[in-house]
């Protein structure tokens, strides 16, 4: 929508009709919001907070589940395979959870909650899983055992990072489109 910028807009006595607040063209002037400025809702900071945390619930549960089972079952195998198996799990389980809050919160179909999980919510789930594996790796070098303290410091602080990471991405799209797919 075209805002008028022309300084008399809004006085009974502006040059064009259409700024006039008498005339029936009149249009209020829309405030054009500063860069800034657009990164100052709070109700959308709360919104878009709730929305990461979804998804780093949905991605946690299939990343630290295959963790634990590989770890468990397969100790074997290379400390890259694993956290490549558990990112894709928790990718899965993620847009999983997120189909699901769609269905019933939203009451979508299956399959139209499905496109919108993955068209939603994909690039938010990618880098939640690549800051949160990233800073275990570098934390822990991938291989801590469960049973020590740095362990659980370093899934705090990786859980912290991993929601983080994707938060102003998950804002942006809500104030761009109005709406999100948690």
């Amino acid at each position: 929508m075209n805002t008028c910028t022309m300084p008399q807009h809004g006085h009974s006595n502006a040059a064009a009709a259409c700024c006039r607040p008498d005339s029936p063209s009149y249009m209020e002037a829309v405030p054009v919001a500063t860069p800034a400025a657009r990164w100052r809702d709070r109700g959308l900071w709360r919104r878009a907070a709730s929305n990461t945390f979804n998804c780093l619930v949905g991605c946690s549960i299939g990343d630290f589940g295959m963790l634990f089972y590989l770890s468990y079952y397969h100790p074997e195998l290379p400390v890259m395979l694993t956290m490549a198996l558990a990112m894709a799990t928790g990718l899965l389980t993620s847009i999983a959870l997120e189909t699901v809050l769609l269905r019933i919160r939203e009451s979508f179909e299956w399959a139209a909650a499905l496109r919108t999980a993955l068209s939603m919510s994909l690039i938010s789930m990618l880098g939640m899983e690549l800051a949160a594996t990233t800073t275990d790796y570098a934390l822990t070098g991938g291989a801590v055992e469960p049973a020590t303290a740095w362990f659980w410091i370093a899934l705090g602080l990786s859980l912290v990072v991993g929601f983080l990471a994707p938060l102003p991405y998950n804002y942006y799209m809500l104030e761009k489109h109005g709406r999100a797919c948690h």
